[in-house]
């Protein structure tokens, strides 16, 4: 006798070919390497005349204790400020990447991205609050604010989904009305109390931006984006089988109940982190999923890290150009991913109808 979900298991694999690992190794150590070439250039682009040789003598140098050969201010560009920004951003592409291909097998929805959960909105009533309302100051205290912010929403998604069954659609359901609410609350504190300098400020980081990024912000993402991907790879065969509904996740053994807390909770802590260092990013966890399976296919083992290697690539390129097409303007960096990630998004979703 046939086990529940193994005819759902046998659709699946009828319509996609498997992925030969030495294909998907081959694509992941390519993707590895135009990462690495990436946020070299990356960080030689703008008014000043460096290179990737530059950028890796001042790398070395760093580490090492030695001389980089540059000026003083061609080091500092370098490592005070294009490097933080440019390695925040591949970390920031890397975990929200990841967040919307969990987010997407959990909650069965092609649709779900990393702010499904209205932890984005949290997050920027978090740091709202304590901008406007003068309770700490500086970017310690916009990324305290925005992290507490995070954790309150999450806590009141789960809370409201608890009380009203537990679902997957619950979950999305309570989510929505926690962003609807958090975004009110952010409207309110801004209309009610900022001024106008505060306002622009405020506005510009909720559209997203990089421009502040220091190693301290790279070091707090680095650590929640890994710890997060490696959580999120040990349940890796978990994602697989809740692709197939919870019902057939139950009957292969998996704890539908801890494993979705768990993974949600992972999730809902790497969105509060990457929201507070660089302020709400959309689309980036909405279409890469897409295009790593494309890629690789369905098994969460090769997705997850594809997925966190092309996001990493997608938003170093997008952060660039946002900080260098409008000079000396900066375009945030959430209005770029959104000018480039809808028109993405339309043509992944025009691919998958037609291999229907």
């Amino acid at each position: 006798m046939r086990r529940p979900g193994a005819a759902a298991r046998t659709t699946v694999a009828t319509r996609r070919p498997r992925v030969r690992p030495s294909r998907a190794w081959v694509l992941g150590l390519a993707s590895a390497v135009v990462l690495l070439v990436s946020v070299a250039v990356a960080v030689t682009i703008g008014p000043s005349d460096l290179t990737a040789r530059d950028v890796a003598s001042v790398v070395v140098a760093k580490i090492t204790g030695g001389d980089s050969g540059l000026t003083g201010i061609q080091d500092g560009i370098v490592w005070d400020l294009r490097l933080p920004r440019t390695v925040l951003a591949a970390l920031c592409g890397a975990g929200l990447a990841v967040c919307g291909v969990v987010l997407q097998s959990l909650l069965r929805n092609p649709l779900a991205d990393p702010f499904v959960l209205g932890i984005s909105s949290g997050a920027s009533t978090g740091a709202v609050a304590i901008v406007v309302l003068g309770v700490g100051a500086g970017s310690v205290g916009l990324a305290t604010g925005a992290f507490a912010g995070a954790l309150v929403a999450f806590g009141l998604v789960l809370v409201l989904a608890t009380a009203a069954g537990g679902t997957t659609d619950r979950v999305v359901l309570a989510g929505v009305a926690a962003t609807q609410l958090f975004s009110a609350l952010t409207s309110f504190i801004v209309f009610t109390a900022a001024d106008a300098e505060q306002t622009r400020g405020v506005l510009f980081w909720l559209l997203g931006s990089l421009a502040s990024a220091t190693w301290t912000d790279v070091a707090a993402c680095a650590v929640v984006v890994l710890v997060g991907l490696v959580a999120c790879l040990v349940s890796a065969s978990s994602l697989d089988a809740f692709t197939f509904g919870s019902d057939a996740a139950a009957s292969l053994g998996v704890g539908v109940g801890r494993t979705r807390l768990l993974l949600l909770a992972v999730t809902a802590l790497m969105t509060a982190v990457i929201v507070s260092t660089s302020g709400a990013i959309g689309f980036v966890g909405l279409v890469l999923p897409h295009v790593a399976r494309a890629l690789v296919g369905v098994r969460h083992r090769l997705v997850l890290p594809i997925s966190a290697l092309v996001g990493a690539v997608f938003l170093v390129w997008v952060d660039t150009a946002a900080r260098t097409v409008l000079d000396p303007q900066e375009l945030p960096v959430g209005v770029a991913t959104a000018l480039i990630g809808v028109p993405g998004f339309v043509l992944v979703m025009l691919r998958r109808r037609a291999a229907r």
